[in-house]
């Protein structure tokens, strides 16, 4: 009898385990919170160390270090900066990009003087000046609207797409969280990571579809590139938090109908991405304890034997195996009787054992009994 189980695709970037297990025989049992991050308004006042000279005229200065910043593609690294050495007038933000690992923004200062634009960290920047540049950015995307993005990514000045707020967040993950695919659709084009992470939390924008029950997103995402087993701080990929969220929704609740629709769609579509149905011939070992119980499971494919989590497995193979059930190749049923508790049993005969055997009917493979009772009705006719 063979059972068709979930079984992880295989990706030629990476090695990955073999996962398995139809979703609605699934006992997926997490214990991290189920709170998810909300989205706050975007904060124009960075840490800053803001001087100001002339106050008559209430010029807005910054302080940045001018030596080897003759090329805009030559930027000074942190510690070249000296905010007591030099200064220049700002005229605008030219430019910005964050810096590795979302830690915080640098931008492209054009300078009123003859200095030439000068990379420099935000926390060395008027906060006005920076809410005057980051402002419409942000506002696009907490809305989302694809029509101001596109201009401001069309504009003419050197605006980084992966740009972070407070909070390490590109607008890519506003926008996917928000459900707007068309604005994922266009950050994606102009380059932004697909599987940049958080900050603080480490949540991809496929999480935040997830999270957020944007399915139409999470398979834009997908098809766009996404990694769908990227995992949070917490070692939650997108589809084990898209499986959390749906198990603590409760059932028949009118109210909770359709999020959990729509959570089932996130699930679907995740579990397509990750992977793909095949046979079990039969579970051969089993291993661990408790919440580290594993079972060796030999493919119909031929395949190599791989261990797998228990709470992967579908539940009516693991009730099999436990009950000492083996699996065998049957290849067609012969007669049919009345068993002793009045029930149906089968004799089939088995590919790989000599004997034919009398079986429930509950142990024999339904397309077998179907293709049966076919060919008896047309023996009567």
């Amino acid at each position: 009898m063979f059972t068709s189980i979930q079984k992880k695709r295989s990706f030629p970037t990476s090695p990955m385990d073999a996962l398995f297990v139809n979703s609605y025989l699934s006992r997926l049992k997490l214990k991290f919170s189920t709170q998810f991050p909300t989205f706050s308004p975007p904060q124009q006042q960075p840490f800053l160390r803001l001087k100001k000279l002339n106050n008559s005229n209430n010029l807005r200065v910054v302080f940045a270090t001018l030596q080897n910043q003759q090329q805009r593609d030559a930027p000074a690294e942190f510690g070249d900066y000296d905010a007591d050495e030099t200064y220049g007038e700002v005229n605008k933000i030219i430019g910005s990009r964050a810096i590795e690992g979302g830690k915080g923004m640098e931008y492209l200062i054009e300078w009123k003087d003859e200095h030439a634009p000068t990379w420099v960290p935000s926390d060395f920047i008027a906060k006005d000046v920076v809410a005057e540049y980051d402002t419409p950015w942000w506002n696009a995307a907490k809305k989302p609207d694809e029509s101001a993005l596109k201009e401001l990514i069309e504009a003419d000045d050197d605006r980084d797409v992966d740009a972070v707020d407070e909070n390490g967040r590109t607008a890519l993950l506003f926008v996917s969280g928000l459900g707007s695919e068309a604005c994922v659709k266009l950050l994606a084009e102009a380059g932004a990571d697909v599987n940049y992470r958080d900050r603080n939390g480490g949540l991809t924008a496929l999480h935040m579809a997830a999270g957020y029950v944007k399915p139409g997103v999470a398979k834009l995402l997908i098809e766009l590139g996404a990694d769908p087993e990227v995992e949070d701080y917490r070692g939650q990929t997108p589809l084990t938090l898209a499986r959390m969220i749906l198990n603590q929704t409760p059932k028949g609740n009118p109210m909770q109908f359709a999020r959990r629709l729509g959570l089932e769609n996130v699930v679907r579509v995740l579990e397509e991405a990750i992977f793909e149905y095949a046979q079990v011939e039969e579970i051969l070992e089993k291993r661990g304890k408790g919440e580290n119980v594993e079972y060796l499971v030999k493919w119909k494919d031929g395949e190599d034997n791989e261990w797998v989590k228990a709470w992967l497995i579908s539940e009516d193979l693991v009730k099999d195996f436990e009950a000492g059930l083996e699996y065998a190749v049957a290849e067609c049923v012969l007669e049919k009787r009345d068993g002793e508790n009045g029930k149906g049993e089968y004799l089939v005969k088995w590919a790989d054992i000599e004997d034919a055997t009398w079986e429930p009917e509950e142990n024999v493979d339904p397309l077998l009994i179907e293709d049966f009772e076919k060919g008896q009705q047309k023996l009567v006719s």
